[in-house]
């Protein structure tokens, strides 16, 4: 499994929000979660969210970063936001349990009580 971090009140995901007029954002760049007005602990309990989210991590690794974002701003000029084909990928993929096991958000997680 390989470790994804989260990163919370990040500047990254305001500009996002600001741009996409969302109240919350998360937004990744690696193999990382930039969140923005949500805590990891509530965006963890969200888990079509945090799918979303790794299906962006793996594509990061399928594509490599230059060339993902380089794909991701060209469909996003096209397309917008909602009909880009990244977007499309990560919301079919909200139900993708595996992506769960590939991916490792231990550090984020409440121990059992």
């Amino acid at each position: 499994m390989r470790k994804v971090r989260i990163r919370e009140n990040s500047w990254i995901a305001r500009l996002a929000a600001r741009k996409l007029k969302f109240h919350r954002v998360a937004i990744v760049i690696g193999r990382t979660i930039f969140l923005y007005n949500v805590t990891s602990a509530n965006f963890i309990k969200s888990r079509r969210w945090v799918m979303h989210e790794l299906k962006h991590v793996e594509q990061f690794e399928r594509e490599g970063w230059f060339r993902f974002l380089w794909l991701y701003m060209l469909d996003y000029l096209k397309a917008g936001y909602y009909n880009n084909r990244f977007e499309i990928e990560a919301r079919n993929a909200e139900t993708e349990e595996g992506l769960l096991f590939k991916y490792d958000l231990s550090a984020y997680l409440k121990p059992a009580s």
